[in-house]
């Protein structure tokens, strides 16, 4: 029986040879959102990995929208060329399409590298001011965000269009809005972070304005023969949040603006959040999305075996699977899919005598890895 998740997947003017994708991955490597050479290898590694598509990792649409000091951006020139210098690295290795994941932290930027504890950046760490839809603060101890006006929005508007057009100057293929994760569009969505009584906020309709208003600028910014995309989420896991059946409602209004995929996610929105984590754990709701919006959708969260991303595309779930920790812990993850589907895969030719059917060598690993497992 011929693999599903081997198939390729057309969205909007870009074919992915395959349903496998490499998540976006903060690396918290950047110097004042440039990407260095800790981006060339890591990226450079994953573009020969076999996915059918590669992401860049959260990148900002402004200085302030950084996560970290670390984190990329796409505000500026320098962010522009070093981004530039890496993806044609990639591009040299690989034939698969490569994006980028654009977004805005909101009132979770101005923080710290995970490594060194991840807390709101200190008086003496060169903190800025965060922004939100209200002046709420993330947990204690955080930083109080400003509120941003209806012309603060507009100016958010232009300036993910601005880093879209920086995207299309670099030769990307793929650009995804980030409405996930706590970040400042999903604060919008969510009842739990936006009180505003505006017009961005109190109903649903309301919620989805700001997001709305900035995928439409995206869509204006970025060609229809390429790729757009959103990161979505599905649930804040607290009592009184975003759920599902409102995921739903944006992927439909993302679909009418013309948008071509949505990545199903969730949490992040507030730290009393209660996840139930198993393997697979947000694909019920990748599912649930794709039944009710007529929009392409990627499933995420502890896909870990090539059987259950088999599984989860074959039966109609999802249209794509995203893995993000499963591809740092094995970076030919997608070689050893096909094996085990038996599907074939290009290799890069300086590593094609490591295919299992040219290196002897191939099964006694696989025994060894099934044992540590």
């Amino acid at each position: 029986m011929s693999s599903k998740l081997f198939t390729p997947i057309q969205l909007g003017g870009v074919t992915l040879p395959n349903r496998i994708v490499v998540s976006p991955m903060c690396q918290y490597s950047a110097d004042d959102g440039s990407m260095t050479d800790w981006h060339l290898m890591h990226l450079g590694s994953l573009a020969i990995s076999g996915a059918g598509l590669l992401m860049i990792e959260a990148t900002g649409a402004t200085r302030e929208g950084r996560i970290s000091h670390g984190c990329t951006g796409l505000y500026s020139d320098n962010n522009e060329a070093a981004m530039k210098r890496v993806v044609d690295a990639c591009r040299r290795v690989t034939r698969s399409p490569i994006g980028v994941q654009i977004g805005h932290a909101g009132r979770k930027a101005s923080v710290q590298v995970p490594w060194l504890g991840g807390k709101p950046l200190s008086a003496a760490e060169s903190p800025w001011q965060t922004v939100a839809p209200s002046a709420l603060a993330y947990d204690e101890g955080w930083h109080t965000p400003r509120e941003l006006s209806a012309a603060d929005v507009a100016g958010l508007a232009q300036a993910f269009a601005a880093a879209a057009g920086r995207a299309l100057r670099i030769g990307l293929d793929v650009v995804e809005m980030h409405s996930a994760h706590g970040y400042l569009l999903h604060e919008f969505l969510s009842p739990l972070s936006n009180t505003r009584t505006d017009r961005y906020g109190g109903s649903l309709e309301n919620r989805m304005r700001a997001p709305l208003e900035i995928a439409q600028a995206l869509r204006a910014a970025w060609p229809k023969e390429r790729c757009l995309g959103a990161r979505i989420t599905a649930s804040d896991w607290a009592e009184g949040g975003f759920e599902v059946d409102h995921a739903v409602a944006y992927a439909r209004a993302l679909a009418q603006i013309g948008f071509d995929y949505v990545c199903v996610s969730s949490g992040g929105a507030v730290p009393q959040q209660r996840i139930k984590v198993v393997p697979g754990y947000q694909v019920p709701f990748a599912e649930m999305v794709k039944q009710g919006a007529p929009i392409a959708v990627r499933a995420v969260g502890m896909i870990a075996a090539a059987e259950q991303a088999e599984a989860i595309v074959a039966s109609g779930k999802a249209d794509m699977v995203a893995l993000a920790r499963g591809f740092l812990d094995d970076p030919r993850w997608v070689w050893h899919a096909a094996e085990r589907l038996g599907a074939k895969v290009d290799y890069p030719p300086q590593y094609a005598r490591s295919r299992a059917e040219l290196w002897p060598g191939a099964k006694l690993a696989r025994a060894g890895l099934a044992q540590q497992r």
